[in-house]
């Protein structure tokens, strides 16, 4: 990374422009108490291949307007948690349901009129087809969820952080966390093709694994887990979600000293 950097700023580019991105922690009771966080390993070749993270993906404009059936707080409610407007959080949110149910095959939806109510399995044939559809965009998220009488359930997504890729990387995003308890009845599936192994890990194993150097794990991943390692379970987890900064982003920098010293920040 410090080469990298060193790299860039000799070269005198200009910074990549983040693209908008979502990422959703699924969360469940661990086995001996705590938390387990649901984690994949991107495959080599896309970006930050070979690196642990959690589902997310891409924010699609397009979701920003669109009408979609909704429950759970406003887009203009978490407009004003993420600080953005009500259209771009719409968006923002959107994302993140869709983003996980793409890759993890887990539905953040239910009927409208029965807000306390949500799908309690999509591993059928007929979801499997609409998920296919959805990564090949030939099918929107707003779309597919009325064609199933579904509304999103944003009350299911609690805000963790944001974070903007450093100014040295090529491939930028300015990524909102969401933390999501796994909804009962359903069971993560390594449906995306984007990873090649998956695991439920109690969040203090999974730094104990990146110290060792086992597994490679990015600092907002990091980070993300180490907040979580101190949630004493999954209610805990988003009591602890009610309370954060997730309107400011945290951009990790690199200040390269003359002498050839490299400093880490996050700021």
């Amino acid at each position: 990374m410090v080469e990298h950097a060193r790299r860039f700023y000799a070269s005198g580019a200009e910074p990549a422009t983040p693209r908008g991105a979502a990422t959703v922690v699924l969360v469940r009771p661990g086995p001996g108490g705590g938390v387990e966080a649901y984690m994949l390993r991107r495959v080599a070749g896309m970006a930050f291949g070979g690196v642990y993270a959690f589902p997310g993906g891409g924010v699609d404009a397009s979701d920003a307007s669109v009408d979609l059936s909704w429950a759970g707080p406003s887009p203009t409610s978490w407009g004003e948690r993420l600080g953005v407007p009500a259209d771009r959080a719409q968006a923002i949110v959107c994302a993140a349901a869709r983003e996980v149910f793409e890759e993890a095959g887990i539905l953040l939806a239910g009927p409208p009129l029965e807000p306390d109510t949500m799908v309690d399995d999509v591993s059928a044939p007929e979801w499997e087809t609409a998920r296919q559809a959805l990564v090949a965009h030939t099918l929107g998220f707003a779309g597919f969820l009325a064609a199933q009488g579904l509304a999103l359930r944003s009350d299911l997504l609690a805000p963790w952080s944001r974070w903007i890729t450093p100014e040295f990387e090529a491939r930028r995003f300015d990524t909102y966390f969401f933390v999501a308890a796994l909804p009962e009845g359903q069971r993560p599936r390594d449906v995306s093709g984007e990873a090649d192994h998956t695991m439920w890990v109690r969040p203090v194993d999974a730094l104990a694994r990146a110290d060792a150097d086992e597994i490679t794990l990015l600092p907002p991943t990091r980070a993300t887990l180490a907040g979580l390692a101190s949630c004493a379970d999954v209610p805990a987890v988003f009591a602890a979600a009610a309370g954060r900064d997730t309107a400011t982003p945290v951009t990790p920098r690199l200040d390269l000293a003359a002498d050839g010293t490299a400093t880490f920040h996050l700021t």
